[in-house]
């Protein structure tokens, strides 16, 4: 089971990036996927989660209104639209999978991409 993610790169304040984490069937599947980063000295925090239908969606506090989650899954693939970047937006972004956890905690979810990092300057 893999996921990789890409999309990251250096960005000015007040601009956009779109990540993408792509994986197999067996990996999406039915599940619920979502978007995490961590940040430097910091512990992995949620971002997004969106469930396979795409008919729900939650965010972190930070994130909302200024980020979007979606899925194409006969892609197999998210997507986190990010607009309107900080500074302190800048981490590593991982997209992972849910194994029936609760969806805005890192322990819920079972299989991991490999980061991709976000640098936002101002």
């Amino acid at each position: 089971v893999q996921l990789q993610a890409s999309g990251g790169g250096l960005v000015q304040a007040g601009g956009s990036l779109r990540l993408s984490c792509a994986g197999s069937r067996r990996t999406f599947g039915d599940y619920v996927m979502g978007w995490f980063r961590q940040a430097p000295g910091k512990e992995r925090e949620f971002v997004a989660a969106i469930n396979w239908r795409g008919s729900w969606a939650d965010y972190a506090d930070f994130a909302k209104g200024r980020f979007t989650i979606s899925r194409d899954n006969a892609k197999n693939t998210v997507y986190l639209q990010m607009n309107s970047l900080k500074r302190e937006d800048t981490a590593v972004y991982y997209c992972a999978r849910n194994n029936g956890g609760i969806y805005n905690r890192a322990a819920g979810y079972d299989y991991w991409g490999q980061g991709t990092q976000v640098t936002v300057s101002s």
